[in-house]
């Protein structure tokens, strides 16, 4: 993992979270598209000069790992060891994913605060033993309503199926321990009401209130037809229900009930990010358990939608996963990173395809920014053996790069920052990179360079100035969505020697201009985003 390493002192971290992902099966690019936007989400507030947690990690109990488990002929245990060892960790190390934390639902500081808090809740008198009887969803690990249900087709005609996996569900009936969850509702509705931007986007907002204002039922917390989870410590004949013992990793993992510094300085959590098809969860049990415990709760519950391959949500049971690394092979990490959150507005669904992917790469990044990059550097080294020369004739164009710079820096680090609006912040900065080019296209460098005259070899030290200190500008704004590419060019420019550590630049002050020394060693370094060869499509 590359861990930031952040100390807990002093002022509240900046908390972001994923999902924990179950370990039945490899992620996908679902998984990973919510990790990247976390990632690059806490990458842009350390930037900012902000203390960060950055959390995600592994789900690991329930029927649905179990039955996993034994298709395989292992232990449950064994089947999570061997995912989380060879698939999880190695892809997020892969993507360059900066987590402070990977915590994992079988870990002991985990299940020892889970049996704490549901023990708790038990004394307190939220919690009583009841039976239940009513379709089960496995895949989602839920009982459903008879309204979420739909009618089975086909091998499945005269059976009711699951909205989400598409599979019949099986009725279950079983002695529960039940949370009192109904309790909740006019409370959950009041902070709703208090805190209209709790939940994003604003279709999933309407979907919790319409939900909740329905009326809720108690929550099944427990399980007794199998044991593959943590014991109810009262009653070791019944496991915890996987979606509580998840749910409780925010808390667990950031000291609860074990380390009560580190707990405060970071919970709750300022961001959970999360799949739509999981909202329910985050928005209606989670911070009914909280409250229940007098514990705060979390800054915003942000839904993202789905990726969508051939129409259809991208999951294992409906074939249609796509290893993160068939892309990266081909178009490289940085450019993974930066195209899922440029080309799917965040909390809508998007679709992906090869081709969309592949013109996007060459249009936007190998010519317009890469390009771009090169061909500064490269005249720099013809017309000035590698030196930055000084600015001494601005004008206009120079005034309004200046601005433009300025403008997205502004709205990069409102839309990304605050709004989660990764595509507008992308694209904020991407029409800077336009303006650059345009500047240097109007400008005509070349043609200036055959001016011999102390006044075209200022226009021409401008020109050249100006569209290096833009590209510094750029490579702190783009450095945490493309962090290998940005510190290359930040390289190129010499700006490591004059200005230091390109994680140590905020991003607030990128817009500041004049802050790439004249006299700088700039060098035409690897071609940021190479051409791309002739492949199969995958």
């Amino acid at each position: 993992m590359a861990a930031t390493g952040n100390e807990k002192q002093g002022a509240k971290a900046y908390y972001v979270s994923t999902p924990i992902y179950y370990v039945n099966d490899a992620p996908h690019l679902g998984h990973a598209y919510t990790t990247v936007a976390g990632d690059v989400l806490t990458r842009w507030h350390r930037q900012r000069g902000e203390k960060v947690w950055y959390l995600t990690g592994t789900d690991e109990h329930g029927q649905k790992i179990m039955r996993t488990a034994e298709a395989n002929g292992v232990s449950p245990q064994q089947w999570a060891d061997k995912l989380v060892t060879e698939a999880w960790e190695p892809l997020w190390e892969h993507l360059e994913i900066a987590n402070d934390d990977f915590i994992r639902t079988t870990q002991k500081r985990h299940t020892d605060r889970v049996q704490e808090f549901v023990q708790d809740l038990y004394d307190k008198g939220e919690i009583y033993k009841g039976g239940y009887e009513g379709p089960y969803c496995v895949g989602c690990e839920e009982y459903k309503l008879p309204g979420e249900l739909l009618d089975g087709e086909g091998e499945y005609a005269g059976q009711k199926i699951c909205a989400i996996h598409k599979k019949p569900v099986e009725i279950l009936s079983e002695e529960n321990y039940f949370f009192k969850l109904s309790a909740y509702g006019d409370k959950l509705l009041a902070h709703y009401e208090a805190n209209p931007g709790f939940i994003q986007p604003e279709s999933a907002r309407n979907e919790v209130l319409n939900f909740v204002r329905q009326g809720l039922q108690d929550l099944s917390i427990s399980r007794s037809t199998f044991d593959w989870g943590i014991p109810i410590p009262w009653d070791d004949k019944h496991v915890i229900y996987v979606w509580v013992d998840a749910l409780l990793n925010y808390a667990t993992a950031v000291g609860y009930n074990e380390n009560q510094e580190k707990f405060e300085a970071t919970f709750p959590a300022d961001v959970h990010l999360v799949g739509k098809d999981i909202l329910r969860f985050h928005a209606v049990i989670w911070p009914a358990m909280l409250m229940a415990q007098g514990l705060p709760l979390p800054g915003r519950i942000a839904a993202n939608g789905w990726l969508m391959v051939g129409g259809e949500k991208m999951s294992k049971s409906n074939l249609t996963g796509i290893k993160p690394q068939d892309l990266t092979s081909h178009f490289g990490v940085d450019a993974y990173r930066w195209y899922f959150l440029r080309a799917i507005a965040f909390g809508q669904d998007g679709s992906f395809s090869w081709e969309d992917f592949a013109a996007r790469y060459t249009s936007e990044l190998a010519n317009d920014y890469g390009n771009l990059a090169s061909r500064v550097a490269a005249m720099v080294g013809k017309y000035f053996d590698g030196a930055l020369p000084a600015a001494t004739a601005d004008g206009g164009a120079e005034k309004a790069l200046h601005d433009g710079l300025a403008k997205a820096v502004t709205e990069a680090d409102r839309k990304i920052g605050e709004e989660l609006d990764f595509q507008g912040g992308i694209l904020a900065v991407f029409d800077f990179v336009k303006q650059v080019n345009g500047y240097i296209t109007e400008q005509e460098p070349w043609k200036v360079a055959k001016d011999d005259s102390p006044e075209g070899k200022a226009r021409l030290a401008t020109i050249l100035y100006t569209a290096a200190e833009s590209l510094r500008g750029l490579a702190v704004l783009l450095n945490p969505v493309m962090p290998d590419t940005s510190q290359k060019l930040w390289d190129s420019l010499g700006a490591e020697a004059s200005l230091g550590s390109l994680a140590d630049q905020k991003v607030q002050e990128a817009g500041d201009w004049g802050r790439l020394p004249a006299g700088t060693t700039v060098t035409k370094g690897a071609v940021l985003f190479p051409r791309l060869e002739e492949k199969p499509t995958a």
